[in-house]
């Protein structure tokens, strides 16, 4: 099944799911002290491999982090090749001096933000999805 790349229904459509866990972003060195099954997602950077994991897990193995985070969930299959969707939400949001960090998957596109922006975040998108 192909993702949608009409930027209008993307945008009408996306539907923000505010998942309940919080997330923080940490760094480390190698793999060995987390499980695979723990993380949410990884990514290999030159200084370290970032790991995104639930907080509770964080603290579990005493991994140091900064930035406590709530995962947005856009429930619309966009395609990996569509344009102007991350900068539609992430200008709605920064609109209300909001910070977000975005992650493509093959289906979905997923939203964090400070947990404190969480609630908000949500309405914010969901007034611009009516917007359209």
């Amino acid at each position: 099944m192909a993702g949608e790349t009409n930027l209008e229904l993307l945008i009408r459509e996306m539907q923000p799911h505010l998942n309940a866990v919080e997330y923080v972003f940490v760094t480390v060195k190698d793999y060995e002290l987390i499980k695979r099954e723990d993380t949410l997602f990884e990514f290999k950077e030159t200084e370290g491999i970032t790991i995104v994991l639930d907080r509770l897990k964080a603290d579990a193995l005493h991994l140091p982090y900064k930035f406590v985070a709530s995962w947005i969930t856009l429930k619309i299959h966009s395609a990996l090749e569509a344009v102007g969707l991350t900068a539609a939400f992430s200008n709605a949001l920064t609109t209300h001096n909001i910070s977000c960090n975005v992650v493509a998957g093959f289906y979905h596109d997923h939203i964090f933000v400070d947990k404190k922006d969480a609630e908000k975040s949500v309405r914010v998108l969901q007034e611009l999805s009516r917007s359209i």
